[in-house]
């Protein structure tokens, strides 16, 4: 069922502290943390508490909650002392999405290319 914990999602067992993580940032709703693989010298990522699959069925099913995720993005960064950033869904394999829990990728602290892959 959307929204509820799962038992194989890497993120859920992160929410639940059954996985180590450097978090950087915790609300009511949400939870940041460093990406083990980092892409450039920052990259958190912040996820909702609530499992779902991915950007869109976030959005589509609980959109306030795809917004805190959205401004935790920011919260990150100004943290982080970023004056530049960027902040990626990976929505599908297709687009490079490897856990399937909806994530944002905030990257800063070099330039970053356009288009981006």
């Amino acid at each position: 069922m959307a929204g509820e914990p799962q038992d194989d999602c890497l993120f859920c067992k992160i929410i639940a502290g059954h996985v180590p993580a450097t978090i950087v940032r915790e609300t009511e709703t949400t939870v940041a943390f460093r990406d083990i693989n980092p892409q450039a010298p920052t990259h958190v990522l912040v996820i909702p508490r609530a499992h779902y699959p991915n950007a869109a069925e976030l959005a589509a099913a609980a959109p306030e909650l795809a917004a805190d995720v959205l401004h935790e993005t920011k919260a990150v960064a100004d943290e982080e002392k970023l004056d530049s950033y960027r902040v990626v869904f990976n929505t599908g394999p297709g687009a490079g999405q490897t856990v399937f829990h909806a994530h944002a990728h905030v990257l800063g602290g070099r330039g970053l290319q356009w288009p981006p892959g």
